[in-house]
């Protein structure tokens, strides 16, 4: 066993900036330890990374588990760093291969599923500035995550289901639990947004007004054609 690592996006406002994560697993009785200023909803995904890994048919070690979030100095908040701490886990084990270079983003169920989190957009932008491009996401934010030019997202809906693309045993892996999708795909499997509705813009007249004035002067030209040429 050695040291696992992967790479995640802590948020500070809109800012994104990289994480690295660091897993080891000791020798001594069983524990699961998370430094790097965690807030409560981070130190809570001890638990559901458990939960998750078990269900998926990869359940981690009973030896102490450290995982290490660098910078340690930068505040980490929120579940969106449960994929990579639970993939820097598995690496340390040997369950998987190499996860470095790779960015995760999701939180995970305790029945092994992906969750989507909020602010993909900003992470996955700080990821590929930072030359992170490999981005992996909860399948129901791979459409947004994928408007960031230059990101090679790929969604997944199961964590037994990623592991395997990282070379878990099929064996022992969960592989027959697939969930209703997230996110409506097309013929190719790439993720849908949903129609945009006036409701986002809610409270907003001016931007409201100018929304309704454009889509009047496009209905317009689709019925007359434009200026100088005929129906």
């Amino acid at each position: 066993m050695g040291v696992g690592r992967s790479y995640s996006i802590a948020l500070l406002g809109l800012n994104g900036y990289v994480v690295e994560v660091e897993a080891d697993i000791g020798q001594t009785l069983p524990n699961f330890v998370i430094l790097g200023l965690p807030d409560a909803s981070l130190n809570e995904a001890k638990e559901r990374i458990r939960s998750a890994a078990q269900n998926s048919g990869i359940p981690l070690s009973r030896r102490k588990i450290t995982a290490n979030l660098i910078p340690a100095s930068l505040p980490k908040r929120g579940s969106g760093f449960d994929l990579a701490i639970a993939m820097a886990v598995l690496r340390a084990a040997g369950d998987i291969k190499t996860t470095e270079g790779t960015v995760f983003i999701a939180e995970l169920g305790l029945d092994g599923r992906l969750r989507p989190v909020r602010g993909i957009l900003p992470a996955v932008m700080a990821a590929v500035r930072a030359g992170y491009p490999e981005i992996i996401v909860a399948q129901a934010n791979a459409a947004e995550a994928c408007l960031v030019p230059g990101a090679r997202v790929r969604g997944y809906r199961t964590l037994a289901r990623l592991a395997f693309d990282f070379g878990a045993d099929p064996m022992e892996l969960a592989l027959d639990y697939e969930p209703e999708d997230d996110v409506p795909v097309d013929e190719e499997g790439v993720g849908q947004l949903a129609v945009p509705d006036l409701c986002d813009v809610s409270g907003q007249a001016e931007a409201r007004r100018a929304l309704e004035v454009a889509a009047a002067g496009a209905h317009h030209v689709l019925l007359t054609g434009p200026p100088g040429v005929c129906p």
